[in-house]
């Protein structure tokens, strides 16, 4: 029973593909083949040769003679029926000798192509594993370098209108799965979008059937990648990437900069892909690779497509990214490998995988983002079952909607399903063409229609995911900002998070001028006004704490320059307005202590201060507001009125040390006087930083 274990096959497998690493002839590079010359594969490949010359020989008019020689190549093959790539040139050979008309030029089309086939074979029993393993494993690496780099650019020029996408989420649910998808194709990661809509959810900035529609959209979104994968600019990847190069070096505009990186990104992507695909060409000839893969074959029936589907799971979790186990994939299938069914059956199973990232990105967060992540995994699930359940039915769709030539014209009234389709055309640019678009095709489909059926379900949906993962017993940890660190996978987007809690900031000391206000003004401070005005400054000290730590986490990843520099002006705008809200608590804290000692301001100093603080407190809401509408023309007038400040603050103290000399005042009203003057023209400089970090 152990022999039969599918998992005891692939780990058979994969001790067989490390023995052949360490032989002599892995280390030593290819040598020629030997072969039992008694044996039927070294009778069919020395008559693959000649088969090929005579072919030659006879010419192109004489096609019964061709096909003579294919019924004869067809029986060489079938001798040596054990091994899979004779009996595909036996197919081949028979194809063309079982056609009865003399002049077909199918025939002898179909002849050659044997005669290439039997002829390419000789080699291929030792294939240079350490190449194939170093251009899989390079082509794989280069291909998510591309991946990520595409989805950087992409972001970066999009800027603020990611934002403004997620923003544009309402109940609307078709708006909802619009901004998923729109999303997705542009950062280029559906798993991104699903962590984005986690930390959303967690943040408390979108409810859960809202993220569901997002979740939704995704998932058609990223089928984005499959449709890139299909174009034929693979020879044009190196170009693309090394152009794409010069002016990502050299280039000193950001938008430039930006375009360049997306395009070299879009050609690291076909270069990996193609460096894949070469690395894969071997492995059909691998008798263990061949054996693992008959247990994991879609075309033996329900339990074959539900192995499929599990090892696209596996794959997609361990490499963390959908696209690029739909490239290796497709890889795959391009070179004959695997057929298109088991290819079909491996991507609808990555549509699970690719769900492992939600809810590892759920882990910490609170009960209603775990919700979100749980209804991307459920969602995916349903799908997958209903999809494995009529899959017979389902590639037959798929293969009409290929045939109509709706998406690629060449592949009109091809069947993809045929034997005689794969085995004539198998290796060709076009087979390759074709069955990256009906992978593409399988995986478009499915996700379409499973939304569209999932759709008119959001808010009930919503509710069995409440009832399935109840609130927890007790109080949930709430952050006082809706920063979630989820938010750096996309750092333009995360940027403007973290600006609208600056703001919120600035909102904050405006409120707590206004509460001093009312303390100055009054001979007997109101306890609940201070003990608002002392309590936001604590928040005001743990909020900076958060949006500093949030901002870090965005500098230390890989990020635009416009970005970075945006980074690092909050950093400072945030530091700025949480010294703001110290001196205004100091200012408070010097009229408390006046109180304490039964000290008030005279009616001539309250009125004075209370003059300069109406004018520190439209200063502040200024460049608060500069800082919102983020113009930069405000600084020449900021400088301006934080003159006239400064001048009123010297003023009122010359004064003030004047009436000293005249009359006697209790050391400690003077000190505190002095203090609240020194404290507003502090509120004033902190909000003149703020300004100059504008300009």
């Amino acid at each position: 029973m152990l022999l039969r274990c599918p998992w005891f096959m692939i780990f058979r497998t994969l001790v067989a593909v490390f023995a052949l690493l360490l032989s002599p002839v892995a280390l030593g590079g290819t040598q020629e083949q030997v072969l039992d010359p008694e044996s039927p594969h070294a009778e069919a490949l020395q008559y693959g040769e000649g088969f090929e010359n005579e072919l030659e020989a006879i010419g192109s008019p004489n096609a019964a003679a061709k096909i003579r020689l294919g019924m004869e190549a067809f029986d060489k093959a079938t001798d040596a029926k054990d091994d899979v790539v004779y009996l595909r040139l036996a197919v081949l050979a028979f194809d063309a000798a079982k056609v009865d008309d003399a002049s077909s030029e199918r025939a002898a089309r179909m002849a050659s192509a044997a005669a290439k086939e039997l002829k390419k074979a000789l080699g291929r029993d030792h294939p240079d594993l350490w190449k194939m393993l170093f251009m899989v494993i390079g082509g794989l690496g280069i291909f998510l370098i591309g991946m990520k780099h595409m989805s950087d650019g992409i972001q970066g020029i999009a800027g603020n209108r990611l934002r403004k996408m997620i923003n544009a989420v309402t109940d609307n649910r078709f708006k909802a799965v619009g901004v998923g998808i729109g999303v997705t194709m542009f950062v280029q990661s559906s798993s991104i979008t699903t962590v984005l809509v986690v930390g959303f959810v967690n943040s408390g900035l979108m409810a859960l059937h809202q993220a569901i529609g997002v979740i939704m959209g995704s998932n058609i979104g990223t089928t984005f990648t499959g449709w890139i994968l299909v174009m034929k600019v693979g020879k044009y990847g190196l170009p693309t990437l090394g152009l794409s190069a010069f002016f990502y070096l050299f280039s000193k505009r950001d938008g430039v900069r930006l375009l360049a990186m997306a395009l070299m990104g879009l050609g690291m992507v076909f270069f990996g892909l193609e460096l894949m695909k070469n690395g894969f060409k071997p492995m059909r000839y691998l008798q263990e690779f061949r054996e693992a893969f008959q247990y994991f074959d879609a075309t033996s029936g329900y339990f074959g497509v539900l192995k499929c589907a599990a090892v696209g799971c596996v794959l997609t979790f361990l490499v963390q990214s959908s696209s690029a186990t739909l490239a290796i994939t497709i890889g795959l299938a391009q070179t004959g490998a695997i057929p298109f069914e088991t290819a079909a059956a491996l991507v609808l199973g990555e549509n699970i995988g690719t769900t492992i990232t939600a809810w590892l990105a759920s882990i910490g967060a609170n009960t209603t983002a775990k919700r979100a992540a749980y209804a991307h995994v459920f969602f995916n699930l349903f799908g997958v079952f209903w999809i494995t359940a009529l899959f017979t039915p389902y590639m037959h769709v798929v293969n009409k909607v290929l045939g109509s030539g709706l998406f690629v014209k060449s592949a009109e009234g091809v069947d993809i399903l045929s034997d005689s389709f794969r085995f004539s055309e198998e290796g060709s640019v076009q087979y390759a063409l074709i069955i990256a678009a009906a992978i593409a095709t399988t995986h478009t489909l499915f996700n379409v229609i499973n939304t569209t059926m999932f759709v008119g379900f959001l808010k009930p949906y919503a509710r069995f995911l409440e009832r399935l993962i109840p609130k927890k017993e007790g109080r949930e940890v709430h952050h006082l900002t809706t920063l979630d660190f989820r938010l750096v996978e996309s750092p333009v987007m995360a940027i403007a998070n973290s600006r609208k809690e600056i703001s919120n900031m600035a909102s904050g000391v405006d409120k707590m001028m206004a509460w001093a206000r009312e303390v100055i003004a009054s001979p007997t401070a109101d306890q609940d006004l201070v003990r608002k005005t002392l309590h936001r400054e604590t928040v005001m000290d743990t909020v900076q704490t958060e949006v500093i730590n949030f901002l870090t986490e965005i500098l230390s990843a890989e990020t635009p320059m416009a970005t970075t520099l945006e980074a690092r002006r909050q950093l400072r705008i945030a530091d700025e307005y949480e010294s703001l809200s110290d001196y205004i608590s100091m200012i408070l804290k010097a009229k408390l202590r006046l109180e304490e000692n039964e000290l008030s301001f005279s009616e001539a100093q309250t009125k004075g201060l209370l003059e300069l603080h109406d004018k520190v407190a439209t200063y502040v809401r200024m460049v608060s507001a500069g800082f919102d509408s983020r113009k930069t023309s405000n600084l020449a007038r900021a400088v301006s009125d934080s003159e006239s400040i400064t001048h009123l603050v010297k003023n009122m103290r010359n004064d003030h040390l004047e009436s000293l000399s005249q009359n006697r005042v209790d050391p400690t009203l003077s000190m505190g006087y002095s203090t609240v003057l020194n404290g507003y023209r502090k509120v004033k400089d902190h909000a003149l930083n703020v300004a100059e970090s504008l300009g």
